[in-house]
């Protein structure tokens, strides 16, 4: 006998906890991004949310911090259907992404087969997911929220372990694109405040600030700049933190330069790691948005010396 009182798990429909795919779910999964890199094993930066491509809207697009690799995110609280499937592929070739996870409460066969089909059968570097949403809640709990994975590249696992590897050796043939692009971003600006390494990115707290760090990234196709809070955070919390200067860092750094779905910061279409001769104006344009965004937190959130 056990005193222990059990409860039975219950299933909801999704649209119980989220009333709408745009305007309630999108923006959830663009400030709880976390709950779906964990799932995949892939790390995520956010950098947008309904991206326009073409007529269309890509629900959210991120990026793989230790490749620089664009990871395009397409959600429904309905089961599939063919029309997501088209959208998918205009959004791929559009955004240039790698990576393409598509969500959705249930999947039709159909869907599943063409995901499996496009695993084995795209170039390498390629990768696609159908990720079940799930949520669940126990007697009157809170609702918790479960991404299953039902159809992923094959070997995942084994191709993860291998990618972490690289990124902490460096020894892949990217690690060493990287090093090579560090290496000349620190020729052309000395005083750039990091170390080369074989890293996607380097961080750079802004003077007199707590908890803020602006991060300078490259990617295979594209560079870029980010702002995130303290390491292993969540994301929305860097939002939290801003919110009552929100409008003077919009003025200071632009439109462009902030968003309120989740994260500030900008991506260069320039160029990146393929292109060597785009590395002098890919470069300078990092170093002079660098500038930018370190002196317009240390002015306005920064404290006095």
């Amino acid at each position: 006998m056990t005193d222990i009182t059990f409860g039975r798990l219950t299933d909801l429909a999704p649209r119980e906890a989220w009333a709408h795919e745009q305007h309630v779910f999108t923006p959830w999964l663009a400030g709880n991004i976390d709950h779906l890199a964990e799932a995949i094993g892939i790390p995520l930066e956010l950098t947008g949310t309904e991206v326009a491509v073409e007529t269309f809207s890509a629900d959210i697009l991120a990026r793989n911090p230790q490749d620089g690799g664009t990871i395009l995110i397409e959600n429904q609280l309905e089961v599939t259907d063919h029309t997501h499937l088209g959208q998918i592929m205009t959004y791929l070739a559009g955004l240039q992404a790698q990576t393409v996870v598509w969500i959705a409460p249930n999947f039709r066969e159909p869907h599943l087969s063409a995901i499996r089909w496009l695993n084995e059968h795209t170039a390498d570097g390629f990768s696609f997911f159908a990720v079940r949403l799930r949520v669940v809640r126990i007697g009157d709990s809170p609702y918790a929220p479960i991404f299953e994975v039902v159809e992923k590249p094959s070997n995942w696992e084994r191709r993860l372990t291998e990618r972490k590897r690289e990124a902490v050796s460096g020894t892949s043939e990217l690690g060493e694109q990287r090093g090579a692009f560090w290496e000349a971003f620190k020729a052309r600006h000395p005083d750039a405040p990091f170390t080369p390494t074989r890293l996607s990115y380097f961080g750079v707290e802004p003077p007199g600030t707590t908890g803020i760090t602006v991060c300078v990234w490259i990617g295979v196709n594209e560079g870029g700049i980010f702002v995130r809070g303290l390491f292993g955070e969540d994301r929305a919390l860097i939002l939290d933190r801003v919110a009552h200067v929100q409008d003077r860092l919009d003025a200071a750094l632009g439109e462009t330069g902030t968003a309120r779905s989740g994260v500030f910061g900008k991506t260069s279409r320039l160029g990146g790691l393929r292109e060597p001769e785009t590395w002098p104006a890919l470069i300078d344009w990092q170093y002079s948005e660098l500038q930018r965004y370190l002196a317009a937190f240390t002015e306005i959130l920064g404290e006095p010396a």
